[in-house]
């Protein structure tokens, strides 16, 4: 059994096809992604269109959970004031039926594989706020990716292998009870590669991998500038 995890695709549909590309020759049986599909880069209608057509299980990150409080007229969190034209971008553009997609994923997915039991939340929300809006803000301050830090966000959370994102860096950690897995942002970094992991049972037991794969970055920024990307340059210089 092979799962493949993507996090944090950003509308970069340049780096998510050489990820689905060199999927293609793994064997992996099914495919997550853990939020943050759209937004951030220029290509959301077909990040979700590749998404649709493979049949990857989705949930819903900060910035789907962003856009689509907008297009319900429920408002915008107040932090995210910075990234609030960029959302009303993505709003405008973003096709209707991928946006009906986006309003019925929930924002946890878990599974039994063998005798391991995996579970995938884009970041730790507290207990409390678990049906919070995006408006009250949910999601736990990102924290700095150590193995204590991991085990006060996600220890108590019921699973052998807990399976997150929103932070962009590569997490993979563990204890004596569990681990702590974050492939890195797949369409988001500095350098030119996407990011993913793959979870691998077989007679040795569980593997957990986290990849990379190089993408043609230059396409990509190409296309942030030609389709005039609302806030770009602010983008460019903190994220790319």
């Amino acid at each position: 059994m092979k799962l493949a995890i993507l996090t944090d695709i950003h509308g970069n549909v340049q780096a998510l096809d050489a990820v689905l590309n060199e999927l293609d020759g793994q064997g992996i049986d099914d495919i997550w992604s853990l939020g943050d599909m759209i937004a951030m880069g220029p290509d959301s209608n077909e990040v979700m269109a590749r998404l649709l057509d493979r049949g990857v299980k989705m949930i819903t990150g900060n910035h789907d959970e962003a856009v689509l409080s907008l297009l319900a007229g429920t408002g915008h969190p107040e932090s995210y004031a910075h990234t609030r034209p960029h959302h009303e971008w993505v709003a405008r553009t973003l096709r209707p039926d991928y946006a009906d997609a986006l309003m019925k994923l929930p924002r946890t997915i878990e599974q039994t594989i063998g005798r391991g039991h995996i579970y995938g939340i884009h970041y730790h929300i507290p207990a409390e706020k678990r049906e919070a809006s995006i408006v009250d803000e949910p999601f736990h301050d990102i924290v700095e990716a150590t193995l204590p830090n991991m085990q006060r966000l996600f220890g108590d959370y019921a699973a052998d292998v807990v399976c997150f994102g929103h932070h962009h860096p590569v997490h993979a950690f563990q204890d004596e009870r569990k681990r702590y897995f974050n492939p890195g942002a797949l369409g988001v970094a500095k350098d030119d590669w996407a990011r993913y992991g793959v979870l691998q049972w077989d007679e040795a037991g569980l593997r957990v991998s986290a990849k990379t794969i190089p993408y043609d970055k230059p396409s990509f920024m190409n296309k942030m500038a030609r389709d005039e990307v609302p806030q770009r340059e602010v983008m460019w210089r903190l994220f790319y």
